[in-house]
């Protein structure tokens, strides 16, 4: 079939290593392993998955080459003894049976040794730590505050450091040379080197940690003299001709004195003239700032970090990946270009680890997206395994082929036609069932819609799940409100209901007034399908939309997102009753169209249904753009122009021309209660059975179809 990327899908080489084409699964950790540092099945299918999906190259997880020491997470890959052998040679002999390659990625974590910490093992560090002040206490749940880390230390007294004697270092190489060999005998095709994200490598690499004034500190020479060390004897102990990559941070933002990109092109030359083979080009960011995440090592500003890969391009001679939420034609461009060699995905290939693959088949809308909602690495930060909010099947590869043909084929009828019924109605009618689909409203996607015209990711996967519903046999009936008698008329051997949430709004003293509008209210007045909260607009406000309706503009989500920075219902200050996703949504919906915003949640926590990575962002984002958010509010009441609630004790009051409600998220159940006695089963998923968003209707969707079979 033809394509679209001749540069990105043709055979590369990296040392002695050939490769079918340039994609690189970058490393992500996945938590799949056993508690003892072996692997798993489940670690194993999922890098499979991976493999069968078409990467050229795989770049295996974090691993503690000296494990336990240095190991960053509860489920850490182990390359420290020989024991470890037999489960690492299954893995990659899966992964060569189709085609892929990789490599391990070996690490020592240096103070972000959890694992350490935990245990009380004292951990190696270049100089003193210096002491921060973390706000990521203030991002997290009361819930996830005991998952956050395992613990300060085995006696509660905290971290314990010493610096690394020159001796210390040498018996590190020898670990790290070790462990190199170890992998090459497993079968891997190369390891790479994490020196990069504030691990060990890289916490001497980094001004910033490292103040020595010995032969490892100073100069970047003398910064990198521990890597490169490291990269010799990794070549003495394996083959003139085994790769090793090496990942460094081009930048550490937010740390004043860290890394800066020259600090890394020099490195890069070092590495260069040391014997590595790639250089895999990322960055950094300090983690007691809780932006810093999104801005790296996963960045959120698409195709972030090129510009650092360029500049390591232009001063070596060996390939370059760059990584950075790089989407598959900047990549096609970029290679072409000679800006960088090859192409490192990490969450896209979580979300559809078939990707490469259907760029070779001329496939591109059929690639499910990433919604980047970081539920991935936030499950991480919670020391929780890995998953995907779109891509049901991520850490669940072990469980076998869900969408074998069945061989009893059923009359299925789906009514609603979010997420969760759309994924429900794609996958029954993959395994070969009769299947229907009903949505009341006159397009697909629910209550994803308003979330796609608040954050723009989340249309891209109401576009994919409706694209790929009507790409199979499925009957879809839009404008349909399911009945006792039509759905008699039908005769189904299943009902499923994907009804969504009633968000009603509670009972709040003043939520009766004209200028106050629940979340269905609102979701009817921006896409223009409810009359009654219209009707509460000005007349004028009621003919623009009503032309914006008519024209079908409003049915049009990426339109209205750019629309509604020039025009919208809203008046300039606004307050929002409610702080959790929703809430926190559409508030940064509306301070990008310049509304004074302030946020009440009668909760001690913002948007416990976000993952934290992504609240984190939010709430930072929230505050720069100088909304006011208030936590633990009582007694609140709406006047005509203002809101006044109880803050700490003290009686507060807001000045605002409009109030949302963003509270009162119940599951709706009331077709359920008039199908009791229809004749079909009847099966709920997403938020009509518990509300729980995208991530917990798609993988409802999942489990209803193992439960059907």
């Amino acid at each position: 079939m033809p394509h679209h990327y001749p540069h990105l899908l043709s055979p590369g080489r990296i040392g002695g290593m050939e490769l079918r084409n340039r994609i690189v699964l970058a490393a992500m950790g996945t938590n799949f392993a056993a508690t003892d540092g072996h692997c798993t099945e489940r670690l194993i299918a999922y890098y499979e998955a991976r493999a069968r999906g078409g990467a050229g190259l795989l770049v295996l997880e974090t691993s503690a080459a000296l494990w336990p020491s240095g190991a960053s997470m509860p489920n850490t890959i182990a390359f420290s003894d020989d024991r470890f052998i037999p489960g690492l040679s299954e893995l990659t002999g899966r992964i060569h049976q189709y085609g892929a390659k990789i490599v391990a990625q070996l690490n020592h974590s240096g103070t972000k040794a959890q694992e350490d910490m935990a245990a009380g093992r004292p951990i190696p560090v270049p100089s003193p730590v210096k002491r921060s002040r973390s706000d990521m206490f203030t991002v997290l749940t009361p819930d996830e505050i005991g998952d956050f880390i395992k613990g300060a230390s085995a006696d509660g007294t905290g971290p314990k450091y010493y610096e690394m004697t020159p001796d210390d270092i040498a018996e590190t190489v020898r670990g790290f040379a070790a462990a190199a060999a170890r992998a090459r005998r497993s079968g891997f095709d190369g390891i790479e080197l994490h020196a990069g994200h504030g691990y060990l490598l890289a916490n001497f690499l980094s001004p910033y940690t490292n103040q020595r004034t010995d032969q490892y500190g100073g100069s970047v020479e003398n910064r990198a003299r521990f890597l490169v060390e490291t990269i010799s004897a990794v070549r003495a102990a394996t083959a003139p001709d085994f790769p090793i990559l090496v990942r460094l941070d081009a930048y550490e933002y937010r740390i004043e004195g860290g890394i800066e990109l020259p600090d890394c092109v020099e490195t890069s030359r070092l590495c260069e003239l040391a014997g590595a083979d790639a250089i895999d080009v990322s960055a950094y960011g300090n983690v007691a700032s809780s932006i810093a995440f999104t801005e790296a090592p996963l960045v959120h500003e698409p195709g972030g970090f090129i510009e650092f890969a360029k500049a390591v391009q232009a001063a070596v001679t060996i390939p370059v990946i760059a990584v950075g939420r790089i989407e598959p034609d900047v990549g096609e461009r970029g290679i072409a270009a000679g800006h960088f060699d090859y192409l490192a995905m990490g969450r896209k290939l979580l979300a559809d680890p078939d990707l490469p693959n259907k760029l070779l088949a001329g496939q591109e809308k059929s690639i499910r997206p990433c919604i980047y909602c970081y539920i991935c690495v936030s499950q991480i930060f919670i020391n929780k395994p890995v998953c995907c909010a779109v891509n049901h099947s991520t850490g669940r590869e072990h469980e076998g082929d869900i969408l074998a043909r069945t061989g009893a084929p059923k009359t299925i009828l789906v009514i609603g036609g979010g997420p969760g019924g759309m994924e429900s109605a794609r996958l029954l009618a993959e395994k070969g069932h009769r299947v229907s689909l009903w949505e009341k409203d006159a397009d697909l996607g629910g209550t994803a819609r308003i979330a796609g015209l608040a954050y723009a990711p989340n249309e891209k996967l109401v576009h994919y799940l409706a694209s790929a519903i009507r790409a199979l046999p499925i009957s879809i009936q839009l404008r349909t409100t399911a009945t006792r008698e039509n759905i008699a008329a039908l005769n189904p051997d299943h009902i499923i209901l994907a009804t969504g949430a009633q968000r009603v709004a509670p009972d709040i003293p003043g939520k009766d007034q004209r200028h106050v509008f629940d979340g269905d209210e609102l979701r009817g007045i921006l896409f223009g399908s409810n009359p009654g909260a219209i009707a509460k607009l000005s007349l004028l406000q009621q003919m623009i939309l009503k032309a914006g309706r008519l024209s079908q503009m409003l049915r049009h989500i990426g339109l209205m997102r750019l629309l509604s920075k020039l025009w919208m219902p809203i008046t300039r200050e606004v307050v929002i009753i409610g702080g959790g996703l929703v809430g926190l949504e559409l508030a940064e919906y509306l301070v990008e169209r310049r509304r004074k915003v302030t946020v009440l949640e009668p909760g001690p926590a913002f948007g416990p249904e976000l993952a934290i990575v992504r609240r984190a962002r939010v709430l930072h984002l929230l505050q720069a753009h100088g909304a006011v958010l208030h936590k633990s509010v009582e007694d609140i009441h709406i006047g005509a122009k203002a809101v006044s609630f109880s803050l700490d004790g003290e009686q507060q009051e807001k000045a605002c021309g409009q109030v949302i409600i963003a509270m009162g998220a119940q599951p709706d159940d009331m077709l359920l209660k008039q199908l009791a006695d229809c004749g079909a089963q009847i099966h709920r998923i997403g938020d009509c059975r518990r509300v729980g968003y995208i991530d917990g209707a798609i993988l409802d969707a999942r489990e209803l179809v193992q439960r059907l079979e």
